[in-house]
């Protein structure tokens, strides 16, 4: 087993939570967004309880995009988000 422990490709962790955030738009909906270390991948959902849709980006600090039309700029305190079908909303924490 140790040999076949020794050939195995490393694993890669998933990243940890950087922040958890509920964020105000200009249209007064409420968006709630989780944020990863490495700034490569966040989690939004348009409701509490709604589906996650999981936005990645290849390098840190590019948009973060998903399936769909979904497109998302920004940090923990302040965003720019574009869902499908609609224009861009920015919303702060």
């Amino acid at each position: 087993m140790a040999a076949n422990l020794a050939k195995a490709a490393p694993v890669e962790l998933p990243p940890a939570i950087k922040a958890d955030k509920t964020m105000r738009c200009k249209d007064s909906s409420l968006v709630y967004v989780t944020f990863f270390q490495g700034d490569k991948q966040a989690v939004v959902r348009t409701k509490k309880d709604g589906s996650p849709v999981m936005l990645k980006a290849a390098e840190a600090g590019k948009p973060l995009t998903a399936d769909g039309g979904w497109s998302m700029t920004g940090d923990t305190t302040e965003i720019t988000l574009t869902q499908p079908g609609k224009s861009a909303l920015s919303c702060h924490a």
